[in-house]
Parts: C-alpha cells; structure tokens; sequence
C-alpha cells in the first residue's frame, strides 16, 4: 500500500530516512517493519518560532517496495539527420534549449565562447591568485553560464510549475540529488553542479548534436531581414536560426546589435554590495537562539526586502555557508558575486544588498560625469546601452579604489552606516582580498542612501543584523541584464529579424538557472514552430 502523509517534525526526526520511518509508524500506528520506503516530496522549514519544526510531505510504502524512479527521464533521441539549429552560449538557456530541440527532432550546434566547465575553472583559480581575468573565461563566461560557479541555485518564483517540475528532473536525471524535487529552495552547490553540467553536453553530442568552445560569435549572417546563422572568431561559420542566449554580461554582443540597429531596449537593473556575515550569527539570528542551528538544521538563510524612497532595496542571491567570489569578465573591473558549495559548510554567509534602478534613473545616477560607448559615442539618458554604461563605469571605479587589481574595496556594516572609515576589516571569503575604502563616499548617493535606510529596517525586524560584524564588499552589479533584446510574446522570435530568438537573462526573459531553463525551452519550441511552417 502506499499512502501519503503532511507532517510537521522536529529537525532530528527529519533528519534521515530511518528517523523518518520512526515518525510514520508512530503516526499511522503500523509496525515499523512494514514500513518498506520513504520518500520526501515536500520540504521546508519553519523557523518563525522558538520552537524549529520541519514541514514535510511523504509517500510511505508499506509491504511494498518503490517501483518507478524517484524523478522521470526524457528519452533522448539520435538528430544527426535534423535540421540545424545554432544556439549560442553553454549556460542554463543555451543547454536546455539543445535538449528540448532534440526532443524535438532538431540537432543543436552550441557555440560557446568560453572553455568546457572543467578548463574554466583553472581561469577562475587565476582571478584569485594573480588578479587575471581572462576575458572569453570567468565566473561569467564558460560552459554552464554565470550560475555554474556561483552556487546552482534552483529557486525559481515562475509560476509555471509543470516547466519548473520538468527542468528539475532533466537536472536528477543528468545526476544531481532527487533532493531538489522536495526542497523548498532547491539547490545543487557548484562543487556538484559541474559534473550535472559534463553530462548534459555528453548527452547532446551521443544525439548528433555539436558543442564547440572557444567559439566567440562576431556576426551574425543576414539574408534580407533573416538570420540565417553566424560567423566566428574562429573563421569558421554556421548556418541555421540563432537561439541567442549569450548571457547577462556579454556586453559586445549588445554593443553589436546597437550598432546594427537590431532592436533593444534599456531595461531596470539592481546595484549595491554583498553583505558578508559570520554563518553562525546568521543561524542565531534566524533560529532564535543562541546555539544556532545545532545538529540538524541547515545554514540558516534570509529573505528581506522593502522600499526606500520609491524604490527597493532587498536580498539578491543569499548563499549561506558560501563565499563571496570575483566575477569581472574584462579589465579593469571589480564585480562581486557569491556561491555555495553543496554542504554549505563555510563559517559565512552573503548575499546581494542591492537597489532597484529604473533607466530613467540614469541622469541622477552619473549626475555631470559623461560617458561614452566602446566606439566614442556619448551615452545619453534615451540610450538602450545607459544602464550597461553605468554598470560599466561603475565597476571601473571600484577597481580604482581597489587598487587596480582584482582586491575588492570593503567596509564595516555599521560603519558606512555611520559613514565612519573602516580601519581594519573583519576576515573574508574573498580570496584575492580586501582593501578597506569608503563605500559611502565613492558609491552613487542614488545608491548608498537607499541602503542606509533599507539597512535600518532590516536591523529592526532582525535584531544583531546591523552589525560591524558584517562587512560590504563592492560592488554588486550583475543582477540581471542592463538591457533586454525584444522578441514577439507568442512566437520568442525578435520583433524584426527573421530566425533570431533571443533567449534566457541575457536577451531579459528570466533571472536564474531554471527560469532560464525555461526560457530556453520556450525558444527551442519557437524555432520548431518556425521550421514547421516553412
């Protein structure tokens, strides 16, 4: 027989599959030895009282073993003879847009201007320990995208919860833990996520598809108004329609389609630090207590936003038990982000403390400084590139102040609130270090006033996190793109150029792994919709 059960548990009854089996047969009142499997469908925790309970959703097997597999596959079928599809970038939109055109029956050609998941990693070690940043090579750049070093979250607010349900069992099944079915805030940790990332690319070359990297697309070819496909660094082009899914911080492809009138638009961003705690004080602060999360609860984690002067200020990205990671993709930057590996098991925690930017923000935000466009024209507030302008401008100043390197500026919490010099700062996971700098006086004003006051606030619904404890390590700037790429609502095909589908965060159609994922799909199946009707 198999039953479902909806409990509420203490963390040490939650912690294993035999405690589990503990609870059922005390609960449903059957011999324990009946009870022949236990599954977890639904996981979160609750923590808004003194007392921690662990709410879960089972399916118990009693006299019966499980018959089917925790998650279910998607049969994956030989293209070689399909129709071409070029998809540029390896990251979540690009690699499942590949898997759902072979479902399909079309044959993805991925280029990807990075190195394969396992090489990059090695250009990533070299921001750290020398201060390089390889341009085509980052935290950025390279096969799995901005999220395949920076933690493998896979919380997602899309309401589309069949898409989401599919894109986390396509992950089980290329071999991340059936885990992330249950939990309320999935996640697979960047020491995992990698080897999830090898098979996916795995699958699709055994199906007849093709993956080439260190492949920088440069143009796109055009007949009439119709992409027809692309040319490379490489010299060597492609043909077929063009899932573009370059990425948040792939600036030259939107300087590229500026400047060859392909029609984009600015689009709102978010801008601040990240804000690095001690884990422990994070856990007590969350957990209510002073042991903090003791033997059976996770990293704690937080959520918190609000307004301040028309605009929000909130948590972007939280990683409890990470580290806080360089993520410049070219010269002369300094750009902060944050990762988790699996465990969550470093004695901090980070998140994003950003604020909302609009684009007609712009003018307030340079006030009479002026800036200007890789080819020399000035950027202006109606420009579809400011914002990208700004982030740019923005993160050149922090390398400035971080001294011309990949050492990031930081200070105290309760010091910039205070707008008090930090003269020595508490220590960090950024590995290539910090150099103490006033945030408060070379930040735009735009900014640091919104989180002083978004600061305060969170300091008074969550006693201890206003501390100088904390340190702010500049700057945040990669949210999301600066810029989104228009494409039809129905069809996912830009709005005037035949046989390009902008796709994924890049292109401005989502904000994560699997919202990405999901875009993906949603343009392979535009392309699948093109090629039908021709």
């Amino acid at each position: 027989m198999i039953k479902e059960l909806q409990l509420r548990i203490l963390p040490e009854e939650a912690v294993n599959e035999q405690s589990l089996r503990q609870v059922v047969a005390r609960e449903t009142g059957e011999a324990p030895k009946n009870i022949r499997a236990v599954r977890v469908l639904k996981r979160s925790i609750d923590a808004r009282q003194r007392t921690i309970f662990v709410n879960v959703k089972l399916r118990v097997f009693m006299n019966e073993m499980p018959s089917e597999p925790e998650y279910q596959s998607i049969e994956y079928k030989d293209v070689s003879a399909g129709k071409p599809v070029i998809v540029v970038g390896a990251g979540p939109g690009g690699l499942f847009a590949a898997l759902r055109l072979i479902e399909l029956g079309l044959r993805p050609i991925i280029v990807e201007r990075g190195k394969d998941v396992r090489e990059r990693k090695k250009d990533i070690a070299l921001i750290s320990r020398e201060h390089k940043v390889n341009g085509e090579s980052n935290y950025s750049f390279g096969e799995g995208g901005a999220g395949a070093y920076s933690d493998g979250k896979l919380y997602t607010r899309s309401k589309k919860r069949g898409s989401v349900d599919k894109i986390l069992n396509i992950f089980c099944q290329f071999g991340a833990s059936p885990s992330i079915l249950a939990d309320a805030h999935p996640h697979i940790g960047t020491d995992k996520l990698p080897r999830v990332i090898e098979n996916i690319r795995e699958q699709i070359k055994r199906c007849g598809g093709e993956v080439h990297f260190e492949t920088r697309m440069d143009a796109f070819i055009m007949k009439e108004n119709e992409v027809i496909g692309i040319e490379t660094n490489t010299g060597k082009s492609f043909y077929g329609p063009v899932i573009l899914a370059t990425g948040h911080s792939a600036r030259d492809v939107y300087n590229y389609l500026y400047e060859r009138q392909i029609q984009i638009e600015a689009k709102g961003i978010a801008v601040g630090v990240r804000l690095e705690h001690p884990q422990e004080l994070i856990d007590q602060i969350q957990y209510h207590r002073k042991e903090g999360r003791g033997k059976y609860l996770p990293a704690a984690e937080y959520s918190f936003v609000t307004q301040a002067n028309n605009r929000g200020v909130y948590s972007f990205c939280m990683c409890p038990g990470g580290f806080v990671v360089p993520a410049a993709s070219g010269p002369k930057q300094v750009v902060v982000n944050g990762m988790s590996p699996s465990n969550r098991g470093s004695r901090w925690s980070n998140s994003g403390m950003v604020v909302e930017i609009r684009p007609e923000d712009y003018s307030e935000l340079v006030g009479q400084e002026e800036l200007y466009l890789r080819n020399g024209e000035k950027v202006d507030a109606d420009s579809p590139l400011a914002l990208m302008a700004f982030q740019e401008r923005l993160e050149e100043v922090c390398w400035l102040n971080g001294g011309m390197k990949q050492t990031a500026p930081a200070q105290r919490m309760d010091d910039f609130m205070r707008k008090k010099n930090s003269f020595d700062l508490p220590v960090s996971s950024y590995t290539p270090g910090l150099l103490a700098s006033p945030l408060h006086f070379w930040m735009p004003e735009f900014v640091t006033s919104r989180l002083r006051e978004g600061f305060r606030y969170f300091g008074k619904v969550s006693r201890g996190f206003l501390t100088n404890e904390a340190t702010m390590i500049g700057v945040e700037t990669r949210t999301s793109a600066p810029v989104r790429i228009v494409r039809d609502r129905d069809t996912y095909q830009h709005v005037t150029v035949k046989g390009l589908f902008p796709c994924g965060e890049g292109a401005g159609y989502a904000g994560g792994i699997v919202s990405a994922a999901i875009d993906g799909e949603r343009c392979a199946e535009g392309v699948y919709n093109l090629e039908s009707n021709k």
